[in-house]
């Protein structure tokens, strides 16, 4: 497989920082060893985040972010820096360069605090080692590792480039849908119906990843439409260890589920794959605070899925409306249309985002995040107007807790 077969998504995102004239650009350069940005005398010349995917041993593929400087005054340097943390919703790890021959500004350690924020690992660059008036003491910054350089004379490049290898732990313990909640040989029903909105001929992509979750945990799994799942329980000699449906029969599913086995939704367990079932929950829980006239974002992945367009669109407005019984307004998008200021919203609803990487769904619910905004996604919504959220995160005791403070 060529250097260029792996997917952008599926790289590691380095996010490269500064204040302008930190020599930032110089510093991206010579780590990739290719002119990626844009080096001029004149301050802030990089406008907008550069992309750009490439091999950077000893760490792999990986897509380098050049940012502009964070510095920047007035009315467009604002919109910059809104762009860093957009940037570093992103980034997977970050490079913050200096400039030696001072000592740290505001700027830099405020986007410092920033990062421990949101929990990136970052590496503190103090470039222009090579000029006379270069402080000689490094900054003490707290547990981070500290790299010194000179882009000019191309000296501490090599140890810069092992330390961000060992900012980003990869091979970590893979995530599971439900294989976790399972053991070999047992087994869980599946309810998945069939109707107009079904792709012809096969299942929607959550539906065949928890299918392959289960058989790689070693479970067996039995899938029914939901109007035959009373006489499958009938029929069985042992219990399920778990009842996995689609949302929109989740009533009629809970309704023929014995209290004594665990149910649950794809599109609970697809939140918890994504890493944004926590937040779900707490932003399911906004649906009740919603006044007359709030105006709620309800955001689709796709832009192919009728089914899920449907839903969208469609049905959950017309929930949403039943549920409240008063008007609020609702703005729908699709595809990556996702717009970056959404602090106009009491509430965004998210589709499963089985279209979408785990790293775009997480960007999404991290800029609402960074605006107070509470963020959901369809299945959380519904099981929690149908009044059956509780039920389908008791296998989840953690979060119930959450629930019902």
């Amino acid at each position: 497989m060529g250097m260029n077969d792996t997917p952008s998504a599926d790289r590691i995102h380095i996010g490269f920082f500064g204040c302008r004239n930190a020599g930032k650009s110089s510093i991206v350069n010579a780590v990739t060893g290719q002119d990626l940005a844009v080096v001029s005398d004149v301050k802030g010349t990089t406008t907008d985040p550069v992309y750009k995917a490439m091999e950077l041993l000893p760490m792999g593929p990986v897509v380098i972010i050049d940012t502009p400087g964070i510095d920047d005054v007035g009315e467009l340097g604002e919109m910059r820096v809104r762009k860093a943390r957009q940037v570093l919703n992103r980034a997977d790890a970050a490079v913050l360069v200096t400039d030696s021959t001072r000592e740290l500004n505001q700027a830099e350690q405020e986007l410092m605090d920033l990062f421990r924020k949101k929990d990136i690992p970052f590496v503190l660059v103090r470039n222009k080692a090579d000029l006379p008036e270069s402080l000689p003491q490094v900054p003490a910054i707290g547990a981070e590792p500290v790299c010194t350089v000179s882009a000019l004379k191309k000296t501490g490049i090599e140890e810069l480039k092992e330390t961000i290898a060992r900012l980003v732990k990869t091979g970590d313990e893979k995530l599971r849908i439900c294989g976790d909640l399972l053991h070999p040989g047992d087994m869980a029903i599946l309810v998945v119906p069939i109707d107009k909105a079904a792709p012809k001929g096969r299942l929607i992509l959550p539906q065949q990843q928890t299918i392959r979750d289960i058989l790689e945990a070693d479970a067996a799994c039995v899938v029914v439409k939901e109007y035959e799942l009373r006489e499958t329980f009938e029929q069985l000699k042992v219990k399920p260890a778990m009842v996995i449906t689609d949302s929109q029969v989740f009533a009629k599913v809970a309704a023929d589920t014995p209290p004594d086995v665990p149910l649950t939704s794809f599109s609970i367990l697809m939140a918890r794959y994504k890493g944004f079932l926590d937040a779900a929950v707490h932003g399911a829980a906004a649906i009740d605070k919603l006044q007359p006239g709030d105006k709620v974002l309800i955001s689709e992945g796709c832009t192919h899925h009728r089914q899920c367009d449907d839903i969208g669109t469609v049905k959950i407005p017309r929930w949403l409306k039943n549920y409240l019984g008063f008007p609020i307004q609702i703005d729908t998008t699709s595809g990556r249309d996702f717009p970056d200021d959404v602090s106009d919203y009491s509430l965004v609803i998210h589709c499963g985002g089985c279209m979408l990487t785990e790293r775009e769904v997480r960007y999404r619910m991290k800029c609402a995040q960074d605006q107070n905004v509470p963020f959901t996604n369809y299945g959380v919504t519904i099981a929690f107007m149908q009044g059956i959220l509780k039920r389908s995160l008791e296998i989840f005791p953690y979060l119930l807790e959450e629930f019902e403070e």
